[in-house]
């Protein structure tokens, strides 16, 4: 068939926000787009959603959380990461990488403004000057082709497939130490790049299991391995890594053929090479054939992120989402470079801000990205290509693209208008997201009533459920000191009170549209779908103990007292009810049962 013969029999679909990229970063920004009453096409080339996270790669997902320090330092991501995260804890007690795919897959589902586009892959698109107008795209299992129009367009892929079509700006490599003024920086310029790596699960079978070498397989001795930890099997190595000196998008397939071969070459040093004889009944259980890949294109955006933002958290007056991975660069090498320690990663001083502009193409109008493919030098790159990090640019991408097709702007327009951009940073706050410096809006019903409770703490006083923050972030490693203010920033029972409660009481009635409460869920720790054990170690899978299990919502109507919300079983961090309620003067949150936490704790409540 020829080009113009295949145009011409395209289903042609129409929407109001495509985005191109199913991994973490590209289902947050979905989600939250179509959350906010945008119409969302979201297409993704593999069978299963989550990129590094799915079942097909079984990365864990990193961000934030190695900064945390119980009630000082909050870092993991809360907002739509937190809530795929807290549900895959309670939903899946088994670890399988499966399930993650599916609680993926069901919340795209669950969203009737979200249309999911599945083994569906972009090739081309088609444009008017600098602006996107549809996007091409194969479904080859269905021999289905897709003309996909759109008025703003998303680049979640990591690889930047969409953006490369259109002719956006972007680079690759590593820049030199003069080019941004990074002090991390190699003193000249060129094109390797992180490289990519194979994952495997391992388990004991309580009795011998042979291994038999492939005979392409390669071979390493202890020496080769001297700085690359191999003493524990459950859950292969990510520094089997390779390619970082290869073009990882045109060299993919023979990457991976490399990778399998490094693979099976180090399992076959833990069996057969006498130096592990207590490997005797481990066994492969599963290994991926799909590179889990950390760097190729990333797009020139209005703001190209720095190490010194970084290091210095910049206050970005668009900040739309945050960080606070170290910067985590590899020798592109990879295993090859054995008199090199696979990683160097030092911390920045503080949790950093992203601003929106990292997010928007310099040169295509309605392009916007996020993910590993976002607008940042190598050196930046290396702490913000998480998958964590990625998630939550994606929810602020999402979020705001919302707030451009509701307001009627066009993106050109949008970007530099401060009112709407500090309004998705309220839209992203009140759905629970996190942004370094910025409080919960005013307008606070509960902000007006007199706040008492059964007991609390001398760090965790009743007051605090209105102060407008979300967590503490003034410990070590968290926010830069102006930018928020010390305190647990929650009310904290007495752990002797057995029948805790919070009351918010008014002087005049008020009419009561809604009740949002966020709850405590251990944002200092990490919580992450992982089958490493040393990861394991780190978190509490299942429901997190400081989260309330069960409580009640008594509201006081006149001289009569009814229960007007009761929630059993809950393990989520934020719970919004809308409940129409008149002429309230009293309203009792009263505490039955926590997950197992000895007092109860509420960061904030929010009324209108």
């Amino acid at each position: 068939m020829q080009p113009d013969q295949e145009k011409s029999k395209r289903a042609k679909l129409h929407t109001q926000l495509f985005v191109a990229g199913g991994g973490l970063a590209g289902v947050c920004a979905a989600l939250a787009a179509a959350r906010n009453g945008a119409r969302v096409i979201l297409c993704q080339d593999r069978p299963v959603l989550g990129g590094n996270a799915s079942s097909e790669i079984r990365m864990h997902v990193s961000g934030s959380s190695p900064r945390g320090k119980e009630l000082q330092t909050e870092a993991r991501e809360s907002g739509i990461i937190e809530e795929i995260m807290l549900e895959c804890a309670i939903r899946n007690p088994q670890r399988s990488a499966s399930m993650l795919d599916l609680i993926l897959y069901e919340k795209c589902r669950d969203e009737p403004l979200l249309t999911l586009l599945l083994n569906t892959a972009i090739v081309g698109v088609q444009k008017e000057g600098n602006r996107i107008t549809a996007a091409y795209a194969n479904r080859e299992s269905t021999e289905d082709h897709f003309e996909i129009t759109a008025d703003l367009f998303a680049d979640c892929t990591g690889d930047g497939r969409l953006g490369y079509e259109a002719g956006a700006l972007f680079t690759t490599g590593r820049e030199s130490a003069e080019a941004y003024g990074e002090s991390a920086a190699a003193a000249l310029s060129d094109a390797y790049r992180l490289g990519s790596s194979l994952l495997f699960t391992a388990r004991d079978e309580g009795k011998p299991m042979p291994f038999v070498k492939p005979v392409w397989a390669r071979t390493f001795s202890e020496e080769d391995l001297r700085f690359r930890g191999h003493n524990s099997w459950e859950y292969g190595f990510w520094w089997i890594e390779f390619g970082g000196m290869m073009d990882t998008i045109k060299d993919n397939e023979t990457i991976r053929d490399e990778l399998l071969a490094i693979m099976m070459g180090v399992w076959d040093h833990i069996k057969n090479s006498g130096n592990h004889p207590e490997s005797l009944n481990w066994a492969l259980d599963w290994f991926g054939f799909l590179p889990g890949k950390r760097e190729s294109r990333r797009f020139i955006g209005k703001h190209v992120l720095t190490q010194n933002d970084l290091e210095q958290a910049v206050d970005f007056e668009d900040v739309i989402a945050y960080g606070g991975w170290s910067m985590d660069t590899h020798p592109p090498g990879g295993i090859d470079a054995k008199e090199e320690k696979p990683c160097s990663q030092p911390y920045t001083p503080y949790m950093y801000g992203i601003p929106l502009r990292s997010l928007l193409s310099e040169n295509i109008v309605n392009l916007m990205f996020a993910g590993r493919n976002m607008s940042a030098t190598h050196i930046a790159f290396s702490s913000t290509r998480v998958m964590a990090t990625c998630a939550v640019a994606g929810e602020g991408l999402g979020t705001f693209a919302a707030a451009v097709l509701q307001a009627g702007k066009r993106l050109e327009d949008a970007w530099c208008d401060k009112q709407l951009i500090a309004k998705a940073q309220q839209m992203l706050l009140r759905q629970g997201a996190y942004l370094p410096g910025r409080l919960l809006p005013n307008g606070n019903l509960a902000a007006e009533a007199q706040i008492t409770a059964s007991s609390e703490q001398e760090i965790g006083r009743a007051a605090q459920v209105i102060d407008g923050h979300t967590r503490t972030v003034s410990g070590p490693l968290g926010v830069r000191p102006d930018l928020t203010e010390p305190g647990t920033h929650r009310w904290m029972s007495e752990p002797s009170d057995q029948t805790p409660w919070l009351e918010l009481r008014w002087e005049q009635p008020v009419d009561i549209r809604s009740i949002t409460i966020v709850l405590d869920t251990g944002l200092h720790r990490h919580l992450s779908l992982t089958h490493q054990k040393a990861n394991q170690n780190r978190m509490i899978w299942g429901p997190q103990p400081e989260t309330i299990k069960q409580f009640r919502i008594m509201a006081e109507i006149g001289s009569e007292v009814e229960e007007i919300v009761h929630v059993r079983d809950n393990y989520k961090r934020q719970l919004k009810f809308d409940i129409p309620v008149d002429q309230v003067t009293c309203l009792r949150f009263e505490v039955i049962e926590t997950n197992g936490l000895d007092h109860a704790r509420i960061v904030n409540i929010h009324i209108e």
